[in-house]
């Protein structure tokens, strides 16, 4: 039996608020299974759960804010499996039964999820399950009435006429914030299984008069959730900056030979070349990549790289791509892109909330020439890269133009002095004046 605690969703996360459980009590989880829905001061992340097991009891319901640290379910030991090549305790022999006669599904192990069957006017016995050992899920349940749905559906009529819109399934507590608000729940856009409307949905809707200060509401509340972080850091770290002009035409010329060689849709872009860059830099000079705790550098057990994103109401989150050092270009290309597509819809999970062991910002797009960041505590270092742009560039005798770029370090001198600091930008220099390497 274990515990399932409010996980700390980031470095200035003291409390957060249960917006949804997404399993009920008696429902199978497994360790990284999305379990509920926590709104923090920035966000609403979708939880993953630590342990595998069967839920046992809620212990907060949704609409409760608690501390970090705060137990929210308790988990106990999932059912034991048949070893292989064991035998099973013998059992009895099933009786025969009259065919008009249902037999409850014998893999359903979640009461919650029967009430759930049993409200929708589903027979059990037709359920297959997708989970361990043919187990019953709520995601099955949710496929059977879509099919169901889909299949009862009368052909569309010869002549087109208006038809009332089918009214979305909207989870209780989602129901109760739109009513709140004043948002009638039949005109949410859901973004759970099937269209399902979570209590994440309810903050991105807007009612008449009231959507412009709601989303005023959240964005201020991002911004005093920001300013309270970079301010402590300011206050308790001595920031030291350092920057280098490094020279892009070998790794653009290579990039641009890459991508003929590639569908459009895997090519890479160049801002990928530089994170890659960067997280190589990181691998090599490993004072620089980590965490400050009680008064000493805790170097990571990886490249945990995190990628600030500008959300698209305001407001800035820097989801983390773990154990960077061992993606490819390409897939480190594809992990930034999901990542940030999954900051800027509010979907991030909770293993991409917090524990980076560095960051990237890049503003080059934004036109800006250089940029000296603010660590994001308790990390030690952030790298910042500006625009690219065609400057003077001395070869050898001869002055030619270049795609340069600046690159910039923030760093912790508790950590590290500036020859270290040195040390890891001629190294991102290096690999990508080097980029076959990449």
């Amino acid at each position: 039996m274990s515990e399932f605690r409010m996980p700390s969703l980031g470095a200035d996360m003291e409390e957060g608020t249960v917006l949804e459980w997404l399993v009920g009590p008696g429902d199978p989880v497994r360790r990284g299974d999305v379990v509920a829905v926590v709104d923090t001061d920035k966000a609403a992340i979708d939880v993953e759960c630590f342990d595998s097991g069967v839920i046992e009891r809620l212990l907060v319901q949704p609409g409760e804010k608690v501390a970090v640290g705060t137990p929210l379910a308790v988990i106990g030991a999932a059912p034991p499996a048949a070893e292989p090549g064991g035998s099973a305790p013998p059992q009895p022999a099933p009786q025969p039964l009259p065919a008009v006669q249902p037999v409850p599904h014998p893999a359903v192990l979640s009461p919650l999820i029967r009430r759930r069957a049993a409200a929708a006017g589903l027979d059990m016995a037709t359920l297959t399950g997708s989970g361990p050992g043919g187990i019953v899920t709520a995601a099955d349940v949710e496929h059977a009435l879509h099919r169901a749905a889909a299949v009862a559906a009368p052909p569309e009529p010869a002549v087109v006429a208006a038809a009332p819109a089918a009214r979305p399934r909207v989870s209780p507590y989602a129901r109760r914030l739109a009513v709140g608000r004043g948002l009638d729940p039949a005109t949410l856009r859901g973004s759970g299984a099937d269209g399902v409307v979570r209590a994440r949905d309810v903050p991105a809707a807007t009612a008449p008069g009231t959507g412009t200060e709601a989303a005023r509401d959240g964005a201020a509340g991002m911004r005093r959730a920001t300013a309270a972080l970079m301010a402590r850091s300011k206050r308790e770290i001595p920031h030291y900056y350092l920057a280098l002009d490094i020279d892009l035409g070998p790794a653009l010329e290579w990039l641009r030979t890459h991508n003929r060689e590639v569908p459009v849709a895997a090519r890479v872009l160049p801002a990928a070349v530089l994170l890659r860059a960067v997280v190589l830099a990181a691998g090599a000079v490993p004072e620089l990549n980590g965490h400050w705790v009680e008064d000493h550098f805790v170097a990571g057990d990886g490249v945990h790289l995190g990628v600030a994103v500008s959300l698209r109401g305001g407001g800035l989150v820097a989801p983390v791509i773990r154990d960077a050092g061992a993606l490819g270009l390409d897939d480190l290309m594809a992990r930034v892109r999901e990542a940030g597509e999954r900051a800027r819809t509010g979907r991030l999970r909770s293993s991409e909330a917090g524990g980076a062991t560095i960051t990237v910002t890049n503003l080059g797009e934004l036109g800006v020439d250089s940029v000296d960041g603010v660590i994001h505590p308790p990390q030690v270092a952030l790298v910042g890269f500006g625009a690219v742009r065609p400057r003077p560039w001395a070869d050898g005798d001869a002055v030619v133009v270049r795609p340069v770029v600046t690159a910039t370090l923030s760093a912790d001198h508790r950590a590290t002095d500036g020859a270290v600091g040195a040390r890891l930008l001629r190294e991102i220099d290096r690999c990508l004046r080097r980029p076959e390497e990449l």
